[in-house]
């Protein structure tokens, strides 16, 4: 399924009212796609889907019947589902050493992999009905290399990388793909407690556009089990892993 697909196609967006899934949500619904935001942030999420067109459903991406609900309004409202972008996000708050909050912990995890994994068990059997689909969940770089920040963080989003990776070979018989979007950090509220680091490191920060366009990328490429980067500087491809060892037959 590639761009000209998605006209007239269906996209449920979680963490779509702002951010990178407010911009994902917003150029779908330029291309002719109809979409439902989902997040918990109505305000701001119902405003933009009657700017863009769309249909706003409130969804906490921690309980598994929110996004069950949120699949349902896209078939009830549009007949049916083809595109899931599972963006929802938080950084963790704390560290694990002696700032460790067992809260922040499982606040983290639970919208950042729960998150994912739920989303997907709800939109599979909406995407089987329609013939196939297209998952893509927004990891990060930090589910690639391990910056030495915020490790909650990146055991979630390497959770996710792996997850991806494992689903892909599962469902690509029954056209559905799976991918992974791992942007560095980008211009959006998710870097708000780092953004003094950042700028006291002149560490570059993408243009949310930029990572838009990479999402339209994987949409375009039509492969599965990719996890695709994107950082300042370089054009976004899929990244290389090196296979594991296997074992050694005496």
């Amino acid at each position: 399924m590639g761009i000209d697909e998605l006209t007239d196609g269906v996209a449920l967006v979680t963490g779509g009212s702002n951010g990178i899934g407010a911009a994902v949500a917003e150029r779908l619904a330029r291309s002719g796609t109809k979409v439902v935001l989902a997040d918990l942030d109505e305000a701001t999420g119902e405003d933009l889907a009657i700017r863009i067109g769309a249909t706003f459903v409130r969804c906490d991406v921690r309980d598994p019947q929110d996004l069950a609900a949120a699949v349902e309004v896209a078939e009830s409202t549009y007949g049916g589902l083809d595109l899931v972008h599972l963006n929802a996000g938080v950084t963790t708050g704390c560290g694990i050493g002696e700032d460790f909050d067992v809260e922040l912990y499982r606040r983290a995890m639970a919208i950042n992999l729960d998150g994912v994994v739920f989303g997907v068990h709800a939109a599979l059997p909406a995407l089987l009905r329609r013939g196939g689909g297209q998952i893509v969940a927004t990891a990060s770089m930090a589910g690639i290399v391990a910056p030495p920040f915020d490790p909650i963080y990146v055991a979630n989003k390497h959770a996710v990388v792996g997850l991806v990776r494992s689903l892909a070979s599962e469902y690509a018989s029954q056209d559905i793909t799976v991918n992974a979007l791992c942007p560095s950090f980008a211009e959006t509220n998710i870097i708000e407690d780092i953004r003094p680091f950042l700028e006291e490191t002149r560490f570059p920060i993408l243009e949310v556009g930029q990572v838009v366009d990479a999402f339209f990328r994987i949409i375009e490429a039509g492969r599965t089990g990719e996890c695709w980067y994107v950082v300042p500087g370089r054009e976004s491809e899929p990244f290389k892993f090196r296979n594991a060892p296997g074992p050694r037959v005496p």
